[in-house]
């Protein structure tokens, strides 16, 4: 793309961003940033308002993770920012790749204390500590090289949020010459002596395992491939969820907050993890170190470093790794007298459940039968949901879509709508439960508006359940979880939604079927009640 020169900076912005393969922007015009707004009616950048700026946020990042394209939104100075500082909190957990655009004051006022509108003493300084990249442009060319910049990140980094922040002034002045985009580098390939450690150190091994995570999504070939040659059993974290076919007899699936799972993987003599941080959300417990027999996979240098010792470790794109690996071994099935027995892998697989999980497992089934292997589903912060995270079966990478690192209310219903937007030929859910709905609830008139057939499933407890059952477990009287809800189906129907409340399971069904037959959202409200209706 090449600009004129007596096209202002904010309508140079939109063509960059168009040239960088950019086709929607989630966002809300306002006062101060209505100059990004004046070329996008002539480009071919579709603009979604959503009704409130953390839901542009959760958007993109749905957006970003159902597609692998940056999800990229518009917001204005001071409460716009801030708004959507919790979405781009949980992109940076989850490594998502969002890059937000806010305007600033005038250069001359910024953090001078007259009371302008929308002030803030240090603007950058609040995006800081949730980005990758935060940048603040002092002329057209910080623009334009910001956005190289958060594409170049994009393309060859760990995924992460990028800020970029525009002054008011600076988004009018004319925008000069050299707008067009720039080469982008490609991610870092592993060198071949680490290859070759690699392979040997896993055609040595009696008892090897693989565990896969985020950034190991789109490496399902390969990553079955080895798994098949060495018979060695893979075990996913909840991002990785999909990244092969959890119905394929060697995937157990995410169980690494189980301490089972966990002295099982320490039993290995090789494991080979791949794209994850082995985090703390991960194991859900904080005093996990694995100090032998790991080989470690992964872009980022920080995670290779920190907190567990990696006896090889290759800061290189997972993908090209494990292709190289997996056309290294020489050896098929010869490990399969020492694969795991089939006892010990249905023990690992097995779900140890309370009441309450076995109503959920109850649901799940039906939901997982009712719809197609291809759907995406995101999840929530919901007890439905942290069952599921196990026990809900998921065939196809970038499918099952959860707020794992920062732990985010209100998460599902508009990352859904962003996956929706950014994959509108495959059906989306939203899995969410009736405390973290009416964080976001409002983006249900963002998916009635484009008649978007999201499913909203509704697990509706009428409490904050799994916060009552922690009260319980460390001896507190429960107290503050429960709430007075809403009439959830007359709300839908408000906002021009269908809305479906099941009183069987076999209803339950049938509505899904309906709700992917439609021509716009539907929320179907699921409760406990329902399993034994």
């Amino acid at each position: 793309m090449s600009s004129r020169p007596e096209l202002s900076t904010g309508e140079a912005l939109v063509g960059l961003l168009e040239a960088y393969g950019v086709d929607t922007i989630f966002g809300i015009p306002g006062v101060h940033n209505v100059e990004m707004y004046r070329a996008l009616p002539r480009s071919k950048i579709k603009h979604v308002l959503v009704r409130h700026e953390q839901g542009a946020g959760f958007m993109a990042d749905g957006y970003a993770r159902a597609t692998g394209k940056p999800g990229v939104c518009f917001t204005i100075t001071g409460p716009g920012l801030l708004n959507i500082l919790t979405p781009m909190g949980q992109a940076w957990s989850d490594s998502s790749n969002v890059l937000v655009i806010a305007s600033a004051l005038d250069m001359a006022d910024s953090a001078q204390g007259r009371g302008r509108l929308h002030e803030m003493i240090d603007q950058r300084a609040a995006a800081a500590s949730v980005t990758n990249l935060h940048m603040r442009a002092y002329t057209p060319k910080d623009v334009r090289d910001g956005l190289a910049r958060a594409f170049s990140n994009f393309s060859s980094q760990r995924p992460r949020p990028a800020y970029l922040e525009i002054p008011l002034d600076m988004l009018k002045i004319a925008a000069g010459d050299g707008w067009h985009t720039r080469p982008l580098p490609r991610r870092a390939l592993p060198q071949a002596d680490q290859i070759a450690a690699v392979v040997a150190r896993l055609n040595a091994a009696k008892r090897p395992i693989i565990i896969l995570g985020g950034g190991a999504l789109d490496c399902g070939k390969a990553a079955l491939s080895i798994a098949e040659k060495l018979d060695a059993p893979v075990i996913t974290t909840t991002a990785g969820k999909g990244a092969i076919p959890e119905d394929h007899p060697l995937c157990l699936g995410y169980r690494m907050g189980r301490l089972p799972v966990v002295d099982f993987i320490r039993s290995a003599d090789a494991i080979l993890c791949a794209g994850s941080q082995l985090s703390e959300t991960d194991f859900w417990r904080d005093n996990v170190v694995i100090d032998k027999n790991l080989i470690r996979i992964d872009i980022d240098a920080d995670s290779l470093a920190q907190p567990h010792t990696a006896e090889i470790a290759i800061q290189a794109d997972a993908k090209a790794t494990l292709e190289a690996i997996e056309h290294g071994l020489n050896v098929h099935g010869v490990h399969a007298k020492n694969a795991i027995a089939g006892n010990e892998r249905d023990y690992i697989r097995d779900v140890v459940s309370d009441t309450k999980q076995q109503i959920i497992l109850k649901v799940l089934e039906v939901i997982r039968a009712s719809l197609p292997r291809e759907t995406i589903v995101c999840s929530d912060m919901t007890q439905i949901a942290y069952v599921a995270n196990e026990a809900f079966p998921v065939y196809e990478p970038h499918t099952w879509i959860h707020p794992v690192g920062f732990g985010t209310l209100g998460f599902s219903l508009p990352a859904g709508i962003g996956a929706k937007f950014g994959k509108p030929e495959v059906p989306v859910v939203a899995m969410i439960g009736d405390y973290g709905l009416q964080y976001t609830l409002n983006e249900l008139g963002t998916a009635a508006e484009h008649k978007l057939p999201v499913i909203v499933l509704l697990w509706n407890n009428e409490s904050l359940g799994a916060i009552h059952d922690n009260m319980v477990t460390f001896g507190i009287q429960p107290n503050a979880v429960t709430l007075k809800n809403p009439d959830f189906q007359m709300l839908a129907k408000a906002y021009g939604c269908n809305a479906e409340k099941p009183s069987s399971l076999k209803a339950l069904a049938s509505a899904i079927k309906a709700a992917l037959k439609a021509d716009g959202p539907t929320l179907i409200e699921m409760t406990p009640a329902m399993v034994n209706g």
